[in-house]
């Protein structure tokens, strides 16, 4: 049987297939207030204003292609049972041949009534304001938004208790549920985290620090995984 191989992935994956973190431009996210585009509050004020930022989005995803990093995580899937949670809503994982993966944060390439999220539907072009699914519902990105819950973090949780190796990749460890999903990968378990710039992790045992880029630093990775 294959060990278990879990990685929380971050917006730092998606960043060197060109698309941008909010966090890179001091709370702007494309030019854009998150407060104005990504909340509840958001929604209720202008639904038109989500809804075109959203479509922008999406445009940038169906336009990225998955890089180096995403192919590497998809190729450990010979040696381990990789399981892959993801704070990311593109779907560059899937395309870069990953089996497992799962959307703590929803999925940009979905879209759900706004009277039912359990029930979500693939994005063909844009979402219009006036679309609507059979229960009568305007459609809405199938994203959570912040201020909203996570329902996957349980899920999510589980599956870090899981791990017989863990990887941390492309994310700060700031937003959190997400950020606390490490305090479930077991004591023991051997943490490879890569980023730029190592997130506070001081209080884990067994880290170990790759501090570079997403590809160079999975890269890396991969050659001590392979070679234990």
């Amino acid at each position: 049987m294959k060990p278990t191989l879990v990685v929380l992935t971050g917006a730092g994956i998606s960043a060197e297939s060109g698309l941008k973190t909010f966090r890179d431009s001091d709370g702007l996210w494309e030019g854009y207030n998150i407060e104005d585009v990504a909340t509840p509050r958001a929604w209720h004020k202008d639904p038109q204003l989500v809804l075109d930022f959203y479509n922008f989005r999406r445009q940038n995803v169906r336009d990225a292609q998955p890089n180096a990093a995403h192919k590497i995580l998809a190729a450990l899937e010979s040696e381990f049972n990789v399981q892959i949670v993801t704070q990311n809503i593109d779907d560059l994982h899937e395309r870069a041949g990953s089996s497992h993966v799962m959307h703590l944060h929803g999925e940009i390439m979905k879209m759900r009534s706004v009277l039912n999220e359990d029930r979500t539907y693939l994005v063909e072009g844009d979402i219009k304001l006036g679309d609507l699914a059979a229960d009568g519902g305007q459609y809405r990105p199938h994203v959570v938004w912040f201020e909203e819950s996570v329902p996957m973090i349980t899920e999510a949780a589980k599956i870090m208790q899981t791990a017989d190796y863990f990887i941390l990749v492309g994310t700060s460890l700031q937003v959190y549920p997400a950020a606390g999903l490490v305090d479930y990968v077991p004591d023991q378990v051997a943490k490879y985290i890569v980023d730029k710039k190592i997130p506070s992790v001081g209080h884990y045992n067994n880290i170990v620090p790759v501090e570079k880029t997403a590809t160079e630093g999975l890269a890396e990775v991969k050659k001590l995984l392979l070679s234990l």
